[in-house]
């Protein structure tokens, strides 16, 4: 069992011994005087020895003080150092959360790009549908759908979550009359009890279809992209997260008309995180980046409705 004395003393002794002078270790130290004085008193106390000599306004260390001192430097450093090791290995690694379709699908082709414009830092990439806790949990930011407003995070806009139906060019071919909203909810769908269907449909104007097949369900967003591309039938997507699909013409629009989720993507992290190099250089990045898509693709997608907006940006 280690029989160490209070650390707050001991640190104010090592400070006041590398500067022989109580008011020179007091301002590094952002203490007054009296407080070093005091500090270095209990310390004597405890050990039953005195450190320093007090003679005509000034201090000079002891026999025990000059023994002791370099010692206590030393462990000092070698604490810094261990320390060291700590900050830099969390700050070469970021780790970051967001849901199963946002991560494969956009963030995963581009983060290449943020990796070249920061070298020396490790990307880790979670994904999960679940919400991520920060106090619990390793991950340094998220890309969380939401309103932007959590206790005790900061919140950045990225983008809308923009609904539209597509399906694979040769299942359009075999259904032309799909084309429609009518067409759309009166066929078999993918995922039919999806909300995101009777939110396309409420912000489209359609209206229920009596006696519609049930279409085969899927768990994630990427399942039912895939079962689209494959032929199985209509699906409700998020266009942003299938760019390169719909570019290939793999996925296409069964109609133009397009709706909203209510919610909206955010990056998001804890404040007290929010001066962290890689958090930093994330959240620049990522936020330049969406704005250079808003910029050449559809700026609607990318407009945050300010009605629905309380967020805290930092």
């Amino acid at each position: 069992m280690r029989r160490l004395p209070p650390l707050s003393s001991v640190r104010v002794f090592e400070a006041a011994a590398r500067h022989e002078n109580f008011t020179t270790a007091a301002s590094e130290l952002g203490m007054t005087q009296a407080a070093v004085s005091y500090q270095i008193k209990l310390l004597e106390e405890r050990l039953g020895a005195s450190l320093f000599r007090r003679e005509k306004g000034r201090v000079t260390l002891s026999e025990t003080g000059r023994r002791i001192g370099p010692l206590v430097a030393k462990a000092f450093d070698d604490l810094d150092g261990a320390f060291g090791v700590a900050r830099s290995s969390g700050e070469g690694v970021l780790t970051i959360s967001c849901s199963t379709t946002m991560g494969p699908n956009w963030l995963a082709p581009r983060i290449g790009a943020f990796q070249l414009k920061a070298p020396d830092i490790a990307v880790r990439l979670h994904t999960s549908n679940t919400v991520v806790d920060f106090a619990r949990e390793d991950i340094d930011v998220a890309i969380r759908g939401g309103r932007g407003v959590w206790p005790g995070l900061c919140s950045h806009f990225l983008m809308r979550m923009p609904l539209m139906v597509f399906a694979s060019p040769a299942f359009l071919q075999e259904h032309p009359s799909i084309r429609t909203v009518k067409g759309v909810m009166g066929h078999a769908r993918i995922s039919p009890d999806d909300s995101w269907w009777t939110i396309w449909r409420d912000q489209v104007g359609g209206q229920l279809v009596d006696g519609a097949p049930r279409g085969i369900r899927m768990d994630t967003q990427v399942a039912e992209g895939q079962a689209a591309i494959a032929g199985a039938g209509l699906a409700v997507l998020n266009p942003i997260l299938w760019q390169a699909e719909i570019e290939s013409g793999r996925l296409v629009p069964v109609m133009d008309e397009y709706a909203f989720d209510p919610a909206d993507f955010w990056l998001v992290y804890p404040e007290h995180h929010r001066s962290a190099k890689k958090i930093r250089l994330f959240r620049d990045w990522i936020l330049e980046t969406v704005a250079a898509e808003a910029a050449k693709g559809r700026p609607e997608f990318y407009r945050l409705d300010q009605a629905a907006s309380a967020a805290k940006s930092a």
